[in-house]
C-alpha cells in the first residue's frame, strides 16, 4: 500500500493514458497505417492488415525497449508479404499534424498550468519514440516539463529502474521526493519499490471496478496502488 508522509516535491508523469490518448483508441501502429499501406498495395485486404497489426503487437511485446520504427514496420509488412520499400517506409513515418492522431485529456493543460505556477518540477517517463517532446509541443504541452526519460533514447523500458532514475536525477531530487503517475498499476508499483511515491491513473474503469476495492479508508486502490481518476487530483497531493 502506498502511504507516504512526505509531500512530494516533483512529478514524474507517463504520457499515454495520463496526458494524451490516440484518436481512435489505438497507439500502434499510427491511425493512418491501413490507409497508407493501401495507397501502395490497393488490393490488400482488411484481414491482412489486421494480421499485420497483430504482428506489430507481438514485435513490440518482444522488444527489450521501444524499437526502431522502420524495423517495426518491416516486421508487420513481412508478415503479410508486402515489400517494405523505401517509399512505403517513408510514408508510414511521414510527418502529419499531431492533432490528427492524438489528443490531450481536457483537464491536462489547466492542471499543468496550476502546477507550473506553483513551481512544481515535472518530468515525463514514457515508453515512446524520440519525437515525443515534439508531439507534446504540437499538442500545446510546450514548456511544462523539465526532463524526459524516453525508452527509445535510453535503450530500456519501464519498469527498468533506469527509466525512473533518469527522470528524478535530471530534476536533482531523490526518489522519495518524486510522485510517479502511470496508467499501468504494475509500473507504479515498480516505482514505489524503488522508493518513489506513486499513483495509478484509472480514467475509464472497466465494468465499474477499475478503481479497485479500497482499503477500508475510502481510498481507491488497484493492485495495492492508490488510484486517481484525472490529473487534477495531483493538485491536492503536491
Amino acid at each position: 500500500m502506498n502511504r507516504t508522509r512526505n509531500t512530494p516535491k516533483a512529478l514524474l508523469l507517463d504520457s499515454g493514458g495520463v496526458l494524451m490518448r490516440p484518436i481512435g483508441g489505438r497507439w500502434h501502429p499510427r491511425a493512418d497505417f491501413e490507409a497508407t499501406v493501401r495507397t501502395h498495395v490497393p488490393l490488400i485486404t482488411d484481414e491482412q492488415l489486421a494480421d499485420a497489426v497483430a504482428e506489430g503487437d507481438r514485435f513490440m511485446a518482444a522488444a527489450p525497449s521501444t524499437p526502431d520504427l522502420d524495423d517495426y514496420h518491416r516486421a508487420m509488412l513481412a508478415r503479410i508479404g508486402v515489400a517494405a520499400t523505401p517509399e512505403l517506409l517513408a510514408d508510414l513515418v511521414k510527418e502529419v499534424p499531431a492533432t490528427t492522431v492524438l489528443e490531450i485529456f481536457p483537464e491536462v493543460i489547466p492542471t499543468l498550468d496550476a502546477l507550473r505556477a506553483r513551481g512544481v518540477p515535472m518530468a515525463v517517463v514514457s515508453d515512446a519514440w524520440p519525437n515525443l517532446p515534439d508531439l507534446h509541443d504540437a499538442l500545446g504541452l510546450h514548456g511544462f516539463f523539465d526532463a524526459y526519460a524516453i525508452s527509445a533514447v535510453l535503450g530500456c523500458s519501464k519498469p527498468d529502474p533506469r527509466m525512473y532514475w533518469h527522470a528524478s536525477q535530471a530534476l536533482r531530487l531523490e526518489p522519495a521526493e518524486c510522485l510517479f503517475v502511470d496508467d499501468d498499476p504494475e509500473l507504479v508499483a515498480a516505482a514505489i519499490a524503488l522508493g518513489y511515491q506513486g499513483r495509478a491513473m484509472v480514467r475509464e474503469p472497466e465494468n465499474g471496478a477499475g478503481a479497485g476495492t479500497g482499503d477500508g479508508s475510502g481510498v481507491a486502490m488497484i493492485e495495492g496502488v492508490e488510484v486517481i481518476s484525472d490529473l487534477s487530483a495531483l493538485l491536492e497531493l503536491v
